[in-house]
């Protein structure tokens, strides 16, 4: 058997199944209830009685309701929900596959997915987009029946190759294949249906993965990109929102070339959907597999990419959505707001951080309230996010292999909070991360430098207990002492949660650290 020829089950195409109307009944129901229990938690959070310390109260606020609001953008795309029917190819349609390389990257990797592109049964011409310089890329490419352009040195990165491979093109479509991902046959036959719509400017697939099973960081990985390729994008399919990935998008050479172009930058995928979107072009999600791809197998290589992505999204909110704003339609100005938004938990997560330390440390306290009653307004909203979370992975595009808690996803993205507060800071002083492909092959680290930032907070965290437990016992007198216990072990539990939440990232560091030879 060729090593590319892999028919293992992983790799049949596979598509979300279809909504039921007692689906969307029961949906509807939860959603309602998860709703309540939203404005249950807000009429008792917002009393005049519970604010001590104006500020860091405002504070508090800001990362309590964020993290819920998150929670409700999934609610909101997933009320919207919709899959569009459907649509065979039709004949005769120029199309081209592009594919770039990079310095670095495993020449094993393109000899799978070139063998692969040459197999998609719909008539095309892949091209491999080169700038590694290395004269075994032009060979594969040769024996894949592939073109080879060598595109050395251009600004824009994989943007800027995709740019200069259209000037002297003239296929009408162009699909743009991340190297990592191994397409089937039927891929073409999936999605060239829906463009004899005039006005649709590009159609996106799922992106799914063959290898979460790899390690720990691989596993959650994928499983933060579950939901999202599932419910979440085909409920902003059904408000008209969703946006381009990087890899398995197929797009309309014209209505790239109305917005001049694929967009540049460290997220060009956003970049070019929110142009695309302005311009007045429509988007189609196709809820199907028909491409596995990689995920990071290894936290630092996750990081590097975390980053990128951060800065990239953050830099779409604050220069590319201010400027589109006018011309999007009013779904289009809520969801970019949402997807800009969602790295936003990295300056949130800090809030969460200080709040208790501050506490500990100078005794300041941000509100009064009693942690019986914190509970009982707060485990509704939890309760109902875990049901409608749950419920709505029917709509998955693997669900035998996606479904679950996705607690390894969790806890990877609470830990890694700085990475994304980086990717903020960097962002509003408009400091340049260089595009960097993420890795595709696994690597080791030094565990003090993988976890440093969770082992740090770790250690404050038993400073802050230390030195309570000192003012108890030698400095507050015993009345101070009956009054403050409440809050101190409230304060004291905050620590312990959030020391949790570090877990994934320390353990991923622990797997992914250096060993001494010998």
């Amino acid at each position: 058997m060729r090593p590319w020829a892999d028919v293992s089950e992983i790799f049949h195409h596979r598509r979300a199944k279809p909504v039921e109307r007692w689906e969307r009944w029961i949906l509807g129901l939860l959603l309602f209830l998860g709703l309540q229990s939203v404005l249950y938690m807000a009429w008792w959070w917002y009393r005049l009685e519970h604010v001590q310390h104006v500020f860091l109260f405002a504070l508090l606020s800001l990362a309590t309701w964020y993290g819920i609001f998150r929670m409700m953008v999934g609610w909101y795309n997933v009320f919207h929900i919709e899959q569009p029917e459907v649509k065979p190819a039709p004949p005769g349609l120029s199309v081209a596959i592009f594919t770039t390389s990079s310095p670095g990257e495993p020449y094993e990797m393109f000899v799978r997915t070139l063998a692969a592109a040459r197999e998609i049964r719909y008539p095309h011409r892949t091209y491999l987009l080169d700038d590694t310089q290395d004269p075994r890329f032009a060979r594969l490419a040769g024996e894949m029946d592939a073109v080879h352009l060598e595109l050395v040195g251009l600004p824009g990165a994989k943007a800027g190759k995709i740019n200069a491979a259209l000037e002297g093109r003239t296929e009408d479509f162009i699909v743009v294949l991340d190297p990592d991902h191994v397409p089937f046959p039927e891929f073409l036959d999936r999605v060239l249906g829906y463009f004899e719509d005039p006005g649709v400017g590009f159609v996106q697939v799922a992106q799914a993965y063959h290898n979460p099973g790899e390690s720990f960081v691989a596993r959650a990985a994928a499983e933060q990109t579950f939901a999202y390729y599932g419910p979440i994008l085909q409920g902003m399919h059904g408000t008209g929102t969703a946006v381009a990935i990087g890899a398995n998008c197929t797009f309309r050479r014209a209505a790239l070339e109305s917005i001049g172009g694929h967009g540049v930058g460290l997220a060009e995928d956003l970049v070019t959907s929110i142009r695309l979107h302005a311009r007045g072009w429509r988007s189609v999600y196709v809820p199907e597999i028909v491409s596995r791809g990689l995920v990071p197998s290894d936290l630092e290589s996750y990081l590097n990419q975390q980053l990128k992505w951060s800065r990239g999204v953050h830099d779409v909110l604050f220069h590319e959505y201010p400027r589109a704003f006018r011309r999007l339609t009013g779904y289009q100005r809520i969801s970019y707001f949402m997807i800009g938004s969602y790295y936003l938990v990295g300056l949130t997560s800090l809030i969460y951080y200080a709040i208790p330390l501050i506490y500990l440390f100078f005794g300041r306290q941000p509100a009064v309230v009693l942690m019986s009653e914190y509970i009982q307004h707060a485990l509704p909203v939890g309760l109902c996010g875990v049901v409608i979370y749950r419920f709505m992975q029917r709509w998955l595009c693997d669900p035998v292999r996606e479904r679950g808690l996705h607690w390894r996803g969790t806890l990877l993205k609470l830990g890694c909070w700085s990475v994304y507060l980086k990717g903020f800071v960097l962002s509003v002083f408009g400091v340049v991360v260089p595009y960097i492909p993420t890795s595709k092959e696994k690597r080791t680290g030094s565990f003090w430098k993988l976890a440093r930032v969770p082992l740090l907070l770790i250690l404050l965290s038993l400073a802050a207990v230390s030195w309570t437990a000192y003012r108890i016992l030698f400095v507050l007198s015993e009345g101070q002492v009956r009054i403050s216990t409440e809050v101190t072990l409230g304060m004291a539990g905050f620590l312990a949660i959030n020391s949790i939440f570090s877990s994934g990232r320390l353990y991923a560091a622990w797997k992914d650290r250096e060993r001494p030879r010998g």
